[in-house]
Protein backbone atom coordinates (compact mmCIF):
# COMPACT_ATOMS: atom_id res chain seq x y z
CA UNK A 1 0.00 0.00 0.00
CA UNK A 2 1.52 3.50 -0.36
CA UNK A 3 1.90 5.83 1.71
CA UNK A 4 -0.39 9.03 2.14
CA UNK A 5 2.35 11.33 1.46
CA UNK A 6 2.59 10.15 -2.02
CA UNK A 7 1.56 11.41 -5.34
CA UNK A 8 -1.91 10.08 -6.19
CA UNK A 9 -1.77 8.47 -9.40
CA UNK A 10 1.91 6.52 -9.90
CA UNK A 11 1.93 4.60 -12.58
CA UNK A 12 4.57 3.82 -14.94
CA UNK A 13 2.38 5.85 -17.88
CA UNK A 14 0.77 8.92 -16.87
CA UNK A 15 3.09 9.70 -14.10
CA UNK A 16 4.85 13.14 -14.68
CA UNK A 17 8.82 13.27 -15.19
CA UNK A 18 10.99 16.46 -13.99
CA UNK A 19 14.72 16.52 -13.63
CA UNK A 20 15.30 16.88 -9.84
CA UNK A 21 17.89 19.51 -10.69
CA UNK A 22 15.44 22.12 -11.32
CA UNK A 23 14.18 21.31 -7.29
CA UNK A 24 17.60 22.63 -6.51
CA UNK A 25 17.56 25.68 -8.17
CA UNK A 26 14.25 26.57 -6.81
CA UNK A 27 15.28 25.66 -3.38
CA UNK A 28 18.85 27.66 -3.38
CA UNK A 29 16.59 30.65 -4.95
CA UNK A 30 14.19 30.53 -1.80
CA UNK A 31 17.22 30.14 0.48
CA UNK A 32 18.57 32.85 -0.64
CA UNK A 33 15.59 34.53 -0.27
CA UNK A 34 15.20 33.80 3.38
CA UNK A 35 19.09 34.11 4.24
CA UNK A 36 21.63 36.69 2.40
CA UNK A 37 24.04 34.74 3.52
CA UNK A 38 23.81 32.31 0.85
CA UNK A 39 25.98 32.35 -1.74
CA UNK A 40 26.57 29.93 -4.75
CA UNK A 41 29.95 29.45 -6.67
CA UNK A 42 29.72 27.33 -10.34
CA UNK A 43 32.43 26.08 -12.55
CA UNK A 44 30.83 27.41 -16.19
CA UNK A 45 27.36 25.04 -15.73
CA UNK A 46 25.18 27.40 -14.39
CA UNK A 47 22.68 26.55 -16.14
CA UNK A 48 23.24 22.87 -16.38
CA UNK A 49 23.24 23.03 -12.34
CA UNK A 50 20.02 24.86 -12.33
CA UNK A 51 22.26 27.75 -10.78
CA UNK A 52 21.12 30.22 -12.86
CA UNK A 53 17.45 31.21 -10.95
CA UNK A 54 20.24 32.43 -7.72
CA UNK A 55 22.02 33.97 -10.25
CA UNK A 56 19.80 35.97 -12.04
CA UNK A 57 18.31 36.99 -9.04
CA UNK A 58 21.44 37.95 -6.54
CA UNK A 59 24.11 38.32 -9.04
CA UNK A 60 25.99 40.21 -6.57
CA UNK A 61 26.33 36.73 -4.24
CA UNK A 62 27.38 34.38 -7.11
CA UNK A 63 30.50 33.32 -8.51
CA UNK A 64 31.44 32.43 -11.91
CA UNK A 65 34.92 29.86 -10.74
CA UNK A 66 35.05 28.97 -14.60
CA UNK A 67 36.44 25.43 -15.43
CA UNK A 68 38.24 24.96 -11.78
CA UNK A 69 36.53 23.10 -9.51
CA UNK A 70 39.50 22.66 -6.91
CA UNK A 71 39.77 26.38 -6.72
CA UNK A 72 35.93 26.19 -6.24
CA UNK A 73 35.91 24.05 -3.21
CA UNK A 74 39.02 26.54 -1.44
CA UNK A 75 37.15 29.79 -2.51
CA UNK A 76 33.81 28.21 -1.23
CA UNK A 77 35.70 26.96 2.47
CA UNK A 78 36.98 30.59 2.37
CA UNK A 79 33.54 32.39 2.21
CA UNK A 80 31.84 30.26 5.17
CA UNK A 81 35.01 30.76 7.19
CA UNK A 82 33.97 34.50 6.95
CA UNK A 83 30.41 33.65 7.87
CA UNK A 84 28.63 32.97 4.46
CA UNK A 85 26.48 29.45 3.85
CA UNK A 86 28.43 28.47 -0.29
CA UNK A 87 26.63 26.22 -2.40
CA UNK A 88 29.17 25.12 -4.59
CA UNK A 89 28.01 23.00 -7.86
CA UNK A 90 29.01 21.31 -11.02
CA UNK A 91 28.91 17.87 -12.58
CA UNK A 92 29.04 14.94 -10.34
CA UNK A 93 32.41 13.81 -11.83
CA UNK A 94 34.28 16.75 -11.18
CA UNK A 95 32.59 17.84 -7.79
CA UNK A 96 33.23 15.58 -5.73
CA UNK A 97 35.06 14.07 -8.40
CA UNK A 98 38.17 16.01 -9.47
CA UNK A 99 38.40 18.37 -6.35
CA UNK A 100 38.18 15.62 -3.39
CA UNK A 101 40.88 16.29 -1.89
CA UNK A 102 40.29 19.94 -1.88
CA UNK A 103 36.74 19.15 -0.28
CA UNK A 104 38.32 16.33 2.08
CA UNK A 105 41.14 18.91 3.80
CA UNK A 106 39.82 22.48 2.91
CA UNK A 107 35.91 21.75 3.90
CA UNK A 108 35.67 18.15 5.50
CA UNK A 109 39.07 18.69 7.97
CA UNK A 110 37.79 22.12 9.22
CA UNK A 111 34.06 21.45 9.38
CA UNK A 112 33.19 24.17 6.77
CA UNK A 113 29.86 25.13 6.33
CA UNK A 114 29.96 24.58 2.75
CA UNK A 115 26.83 22.71 0.75
CA UNK A 116 28.08 20.18 -2.38
CA UNK A 117 26.22 19.41 -5.17
CA UNK A 118 27.18 16.85 -7.68
CA UNK A 119 24.77 17.17 -10.87
CA UNK A 120 24.49 15.01 -13.71
CA UNK A 121 25.36 11.83 -11.11
CA UNK A 122 24.20 8.33 -11.98
CA UNK A 123 24.29 6.40 -15.81
CA UNK A 124 20.79 8.56 -16.54
CA UNK A 125 23.56 10.78 -17.52
CA UNK A 126 22.74 8.92 -20.67
CA UNK A 127 24.61 9.69 -24.01
CA UNK A 128 27.09 11.67 -22.36
CA UNK A 129 29.20 8.23 -21.38
CA UNK A 130 31.37 6.71 -18.88
CA UNK A 131 33.52 9.93 -18.51
CA UNK A 132 30.68 12.12 -16.98
CA UNK A 133 28.45 9.55 -15.28
CA UNK A 134 29.68 9.39 -11.58
CA UNK A 135 28.51 6.53 -10.08
CA UNK A 136 30.75 6.59 -6.96
CA UNK A 137 30.39 9.84 -5.83
CA UNK A 138 28.11 8.18 -2.50
CA UNK A 139 31.60 6.00 -2.13
CA UNK A 140 34.21 8.66 -1.96
CA UNK A 141 31.79 11.01 0.36
CA UNK A 142 30.75 8.70 2.26
CA UNK A 143 34.49 7.92 3.46
CA UNK A 144 34.96 11.50 4.46
CA UNK A 145 34.72 12.43 8.10
CA UNK A 146 32.27 15.14 8.99
CA UNK A 147 30.32 14.77 5.58
CA UNK A 148 26.54 14.52 5.01
CA UNK A 149 25.91 12.36 1.74
CA UNK A 150 22.46 12.76 0.76
CA UNK A 151 20.54 11.69 -2.85
CA UNK A 152 17.24 13.49 -3.26
CA UNK A 153 14.23 11.26 -4.91
CA UNK A 154 12.93 14.29 -7.42
CA UNK A 155 12.39 17.42 -7.65
CA UNK A 156 10.30 18.25 -4.58
CA UNK A 157 12.82 16.15 -2.53
CA UNK A 158 15.65 17.74 -3.76
CA UNK A 159 13.76 21.31 -3.23
CA UNK A 160 13.51 20.02 0.70
CA UNK A 161 16.90 19.00 0.95
CA UNK A 162 18.34 22.42 -0.18
CA UNK A 163 16.42 24.18 2.16
CA UNK A 164 17.38 22.04 4.81
CA UNK A 165 20.86 22.07 3.77
CA UNK A 166 20.84 25.69 3.54
CA UNK A 167 20.47 25.32 7.30
CA UNK A 168 22.55 22.83 8.25
CA UNK A 169 25.76 23.93 10.27
CA UNK A 170 28.14 22.18 8.37
CA UNK A 171 29.52 20.31 5.11
CA UNK A 172 26.70 18.34 3.46
CA UNK A 173 27.31 16.45 -0.19
CA UNK A 174 23.93 15.92 -2.37
CA UNK A 175 23.80 14.34 -5.67
CA UNK A 176 21.37 15.05 -8.62
CA UNK A 177 20.25 13.63 -12.20
CA UNK A 178 20.01 15.22 -15.07
CA UNK A 179 16.98 13.65 -16.96
CA UNK A 180 13.36 13.64 -16.08
CA UNK A 181 12.35 11.61 -13.23
CA UNK A 182 9.42 10.59 -11.91
CA UNK A 183 7.88 12.63 -9.27
CA UNK A 184 7.12 10.53 -6.51
CA UNK A 185 6.37 12.64 -3.44
CA UNK A 186 4.47 15.93 -2.79
CA UNK A 187 5.76 19.51 -1.80
CA UNK A 188 3.94 18.51 1.76
CA UNK A 189 6.04 15.25 1.93
CA UNK A 190 8.26 14.50 4.83
CA UNK A 191 12.29 14.95 4.80
CA UNK A 192 14.46 15.52 7.59
CA UNK A 193 18.48 15.35 7.39
CA UNK A 194 18.93 11.64 8.33
CA UNK A 195 15.31 10.28 8.06
CA UNK A 196 13.72 7.04 6.10
CA UNK A 197 10.76 7.03 5.19
CA UNK A 198 8.48 4.23 4.85
CA UNK A 199 6.99 4.61 1.23
CA UNK A 200 5.02 1.58 0.83
CA UNK A 201 3.66 -1.02 3.29
CA UNK A 202 3.25 -4.14 2.89
CA UNK A 203 -0.06 -6.98 2.60
CA UNK A 204 0.50 -8.40 5.76
CA UNK A 205 -1.67 -11.27 4.84
CA UNK A 206 1.10 -12.48 2.33
CA UNK A 207 3.39 -14.97 3.97
CA UNK A 208 6.63 -13.90 2.22
CA UNK A 209 8.57 -10.74 2.92
CA UNK A 210 10.98 -8.95 1.42
CA UNK A 211 11.74 -5.19 1.90
CA UNK A 212 13.39 -2.85 -0.90
CA UNK A 213 15.69 -0.18 0.15
CA UNK A 214 15.99 2.73 -2.14
CA UNK A 215 17.44 5.45 -2.53
CA UNK A 216 18.12 8.60 -4.99
CA UNK A 217 15.51 8.59 -8.16
CA UNK A 218 15.21 4.59 -8.42
CA UNK A 219 12.69 5.28 -5.74
CA UNK A 220 9.42 4.61 -8.17
CA UNK A 221 10.79 1.61 -9.95
CA UNK A 222 11.28 0.30 -6.16
CA UNK A 223 7.49 1.23 -5.53
CA UNK A 224 6.14 -0.27 -8.90
CA UNK A 225 8.22 -3.49 -8.07
CA UNK A 226 6.81 -3.47 -4.78
CA UNK A 227 3.10 -3.43 -6.44
CA UNK A 228 4.29 -6.13 -9.06
CA UNK A 229 5.54 -8.34 -5.77
CA UNK A 230 2.30 -7.98 -4.06
CA UNK A 231 0.27 -8.56 -7.57
CA UNK A 232 2.46 -12.12 -7.54
CA UNK A 233 1.90 -13.36 -3.90
CA UNK A 234 4.90 -11.56 -1.91
CA UNK A 235 4.25 -8.65 0.36
CA UNK A 236 6.90 -6.00 -0.16
CA UNK A 237 7.66 -2.52 1.34
CA UNK A 238 9.65 -0.06 0.67
CA UNK A 239 12.04 2.05 3.10
CA UNK A 240 13.44 5.52 1.35
CA UNK A 241 16.74 6.41 2.69
CA UNK A 242 17.49 9.59 1.16
CA UNK A 243 20.30 10.40 3.50
CA UNK A 244 22.91 7.65 3.44
CA UNK A 245 24.83 9.23 6.02
CA UNK A 246 23.74 9.05 9.06
CA UNK A 247 22.24 6.08 8.22
CA UNK A 248 18.66 6.27 9.84
CA UNK A 249 19.98 3.08 11.91
CA UNK A 250 16.77 2.68 14.02
CA UNK A 251 14.54 2.69 10.97
CA UNK A 252 16.57 0.27 9.36
CA UNK A 253 16.99 -2.05 12.08
CA UNK A 254 12.87 -2.04 12.33
CA UNK A 255 12.56 -2.64 9.03
CA UNK A 256 15.29 -5.70 8.60
CA UNK A 257 13.71 -7.66 11.58
CA UNK A 258 10.48 -7.24 9.81
CA UNK A 259 11.27 -8.45 6.54
CA UNK A 260 12.81 -12.13 5.29
CA UNK A 261 15.41 -10.33 3.22
CA UNK A 262 15.97 -7.09 2.06
CA UNK A 263 16.93 -5.67 -1.47
CA UNK A 264 18.93 -2.77 -2.05
CA UNK A 265 18.55 -0.19 -4.94
CA UNK A 266 20.46 2.68 -5.96
CA UNK A 267 21.82 4.39 -9.51
CA UNK A 268 25.42 4.03 -8.48
CA UNK A 269 28.26 1.07 -7.68
CA UNK A 270 26.70 -1.31 -5.37
CA UNK A 271 30.36 -1.21 -4.09
CA UNK A 272 30.65 1.44 -1.39
CA UNK A 273 27.37 3.23 -1.62
CA UNK A 274 23.75 2.93 -0.31
CA UNK A 275 24.36 -1.00 -0.11
CA UNK A 276 27.17 -1.08 1.18
CA UNK A 277 26.24 1.06 3.95
CA UNK A 278 22.97 -0.88 4.66
CA UNK A 279 25.08 -4.23 4.73
CA UNK A 280 27.85 -3.04 7.12
CA UNK A 281 25.23 -1.87 9.51
CA UNK A 282 23.17 -4.70 9.92
CA UNK A 283 25.93 -6.90 9.82
CA UNK A 284 26.93 -6.01 13.60
CA UNK A 285 23.09 -5.46 14.18
CA UNK A 286 20.24 -7.54 12.56
CA UNK A 287 22.21 -9.95 10.37
CA UNK A 288 19.97 -9.83 7.23
CA UNK A 289 20.34 -11.72 3.49
CA UNK A 290 20.74 -8.21 1.35
CA UNK A 291 20.68 -8.25 -2.46
CA UNK A 292 22.47 -4.92 -3.26
CA UNK A 293 21.00 -3.79 -7.12
CA UNK A 294 23.10 -0.66 -9.10
CA UNK A 295 25.99 -1.12 -11.10
CA UNK A 296 28.16 -3.92 -10.58
CA UNK A 297 32.50 -2.93 -10.68
CA UNK A 298 31.57 -1.61 -13.94
CA UNK A 299 31.87 1.62 -16.23
CA UNK A 300 29.04 3.21 -17.63
CA UNK A 301 28.34 4.02 -21.58
CA UNK A 302 26.63 5.95 -24.14
CA UNK A 303 22.80 5.50 -24.31
CA UNK A 304 19.14 7.04 -23.47
CA UNK A 305 18.61 6.98 -19.50
CA UNK A 306 15.88 5.04 -19.37
CA UNK A 307 17.75 2.09 -21.67
CA UNK A 308 20.76 2.45 -19.52
CA UNK A 309 18.71 2.11 -15.99
CA UNK A 310 17.25 -1.49 -17.34
CA UNK A 311 20.83 -2.23 -18.75
CA UNK A 312 22.65 -2.31 -15.56
CA UNK A 313 19.58 -4.00 -13.52
CA UNK A 314 18.19 -1.50 -11.71
CA UNK A 315 14.36 -1.12 -13.99
CA UNK A 316 11.22 -2.32 -11.85
CA UNK A 317 11.29 -6.34 -13.35
CA UNK A 318 14.51 -6.56 -12.57
CA UNK A 319 14.35 -5.76 -8.86
CA UNK A 320 11.07 -7.06 -8.48
CA UNK A 321 12.93 -10.54 -10.23
CA UNK A 322 15.78 -10.30 -8.11
CA UNK A 323 13.99 -9.84 -4.51
CA UNK A 324 11.46 -12.88 -5.32
CA UNK A 325 14.99 -14.99 -5.64
CA UNK A 326 15.30 -14.33 -2.18
CA UNK A 327 12.52 -15.37 -0.69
Amino acid sequence: MFADHLQPNLSPDTVEKVPNRNGYGEGLLEAGKRDDRVVALSCDLTGSTRTNMFSEAFPERFIQIGVAEQNMASVGSGMAAMGKIPFIASYAMFSPGRNWEQIRTTIAYNNSNVKIVGAHAGVSVGPDGATHQAVEDIAIMRAVPNMIVIAPSDVHEARKVTLAAAKHDGPIYFRLGRSATPVVTTPESPFEIGKAVRMYSRDVSLEKKVGIVVTGSLLFNALMAAEKLEKEGTGASVLHMPTIKPLDTEALEEFAKEHDALVTVEEHQIIGGLGGAVAEHLSGTVPTMIARMGVDDEFGQSGEPDELIEHYGMGIDSIAARAKTLV
